[in-house]
């Protein structure tokens, strides 16, 4: 009886150890998953700014090759 108690003592403690560890595990991810998702975020901006800068290009670029079409038409 004795032996049971103190394997079930022992499971318990093991049992605790194990959600302190994780826990102690979680904190100390938690700031490095913050700055992970800052830099994808930075990452995010930085190609729509890319994006938007290459529709703006082309926009203008379609409208030179249009506005000489527009003169010769006139002419």
């Amino acid at each position: 009886m004795a032996d049971s108690t103190n394997a079930d003592r022992f499971a318990r403690d093991q049992q605790r150890r194990i959600a302190a560890a994780t826990a102690i595990g979680m904190n100390a991810l938690k700031p490095m998953m913050h700055f992970q998702v800052s830099m994808l975020r930075m990452w995010a901006d930085s190609i729509e700014r890319i994006e938007a800068s290459y529709e703006k290009r082309l926009e203008e670029t379609a409208t030179k090759i249009e506005e000489p079409s527009d003169k010769e038409r006139a002419a």
